[in-house]
């Protein structure tokens, strides 16, 4: 048997009045989606456990089987995994955003989506003037950096709060609060007239929403003790992504990462080539997983067309094309989160799971959307254990 995983990154949501109190996946033209529906089992996931963060680490770390709380590792920690960072055991890497700080409100928590090489561009210039013995700044992917700070593991005790969280909100009750957030404060105000005097900015307030300022939340420290997938379920693993989130778990995990040309963290991804990667790496491994995160991206910006989009895209270019594809091929699909348009941001209520392939008995539902999920009365809980029934 072969194993194919397909997230759709924030998919799930709540019922929008424009679309007639439906979800967007329940506007969504999804017929491949709703066909595994019919021919599989539909269910609930609880993929965010109770008290913990609502965000793609736990949510991502539940479908791969983990359990995000007794393997926690802080975000921070899995994107520098990702990025080929080492840390020292007396480092706290953090997540650090480019932000638009506009009226007292967080006016961007993506700096405008500002374009990669811009982005790059901006934080490698502030790491000139800002690195030192305490602090290294390393460039990400798009909007989403690393900072890693030394001699400060205080850092992991302070409060942050994620800038998509708060979208539109005044920021200044959010800011950094606790132990060590004098020290990150300090940093965000000497990078502040930095970005201003930068040519990237100036050129970025002619030809769209510039950045401002940076911020920092997420931290974390290197992990110990995770047993990689191989040695925990026996399966050769691979994943496709455009985030180092993703691609962070899958280093931490023992999970080979594809180098898919076009596959991004936006609408521009592309779609195909990353089911046909899947697809011809599923020649050589057992399970693979496809991690899509334009919905998420849609969402966040309150896009309800491109969040519905995004999910089209996936069911046309994604689940059609790798679904029924080989004889013995399991295919799970679900989002991690939810992530309504209206709020912006994720929440942790369950999220529906479609499970389809040789010796998946059907459960009577119609359609792929929320509530045809929880009519089903099929409840995982903890999420992790979806992976079980995968594998099973």
């Amino acid at each position: 048997m072969r194993y194919c995983v397909i997230i759709l990154d924030g998919a799930a949501g709540w019922p929008l009045p424009e679309y007639g109190g439906r979800t967007t996946l329940q506007a969504a033209s999804m017929p491949n989606l709703d066909r595994l529906t019919r021919e599989g089992m539909l269910g609930l996931a609880q993929t965010v456990p109770e008290g913990t963060e609502p965000s793609s680490s736990a949510a991502c770390t539940s479908i791969l089987g983990y359990d995000p709380v007794a393997d926690f590792v802080g975000r921070g920690a899995i994107e520098t995994a990702s990025m080929g960072i080492r840390l020292e055991p007396d480092e706290v890497a953090l997540r650090l955003n480019l932000v638009t700080l506009a009226a007292g409100a967080m006016a961007s928590y993506a700096a405008g989506h500002i374009p990669a090489a811009d982005s790059r561009a901006l934080v490698t210039e502030l790491a000139s003037h800002l690195d030192d013995d305490v602090f290294r700044l390393y460039p990400g992917i798009a909007y989403r950096h690393i900072l890693v700070v030394k001699g400060h593991p205080e850092l992991l005790e302070a409060r942050y709060t994620p800038p998509h969280d708060i979208s539109d909100k005044q920021f200044a009750e959010y800011l950094p609060d606790g132990p060590g957030a004098d020290l990150l404060l300090d940093y965000m105000e000497r990078a502040r007239p930095l970005i201003a005097a930068s040519p990237v900015t100036a050129a970025r307030s002619v030809a769209g929403v510039a950045p401002t300022d940076v911020w920092p939340f997420w931290p974390g420290k290197a992990p110990d003790g995770l047993v990689p997938f191989a040695e925990r379920r026996g399966l050769r693993a691979a994943m496709t992504s455009g985030v180092d989130l993703l691609n962070g778990l899958a280093v931490l995990f023992g999970i080979d990462r594809l180098q898919i040309a076009g596959v991004t963290d936006g609408p521009d991804t592309d779609y195909a080539a990353q089911a046909l990667g899947a697809l011809e790496a599923l020649e050589e491994h057992d399970l693979v997983v496809v991690h899509v995160e334009s919905p998420d991206e849609a969402a966040h910006s309150g896009d309800v067309e491109g969040k519905i989009a995004a999910v089209e895209a996936i069911d046309h270019e994604v689940v059609g094309r790798i679904a029924g594809s080989l004889d013995d091929l399991r295919v799970l699909a679900m989002p991690d989160h939810a992530t309504p348009v209206e709020l912006k941001t994720h929440c942790g209520e369950a999220v529906p799971f479609v499970l389809h392939g040789p010796g998946i008995a059907g459960n009577g539902a119609e359609t792929y959307d929320e509530a045809a999920a929880g009519g089903t009365g099929l409840y995982v809980d903890p999420g992790h254990r979806v992976m079980d029934l995968l594998l099973d």
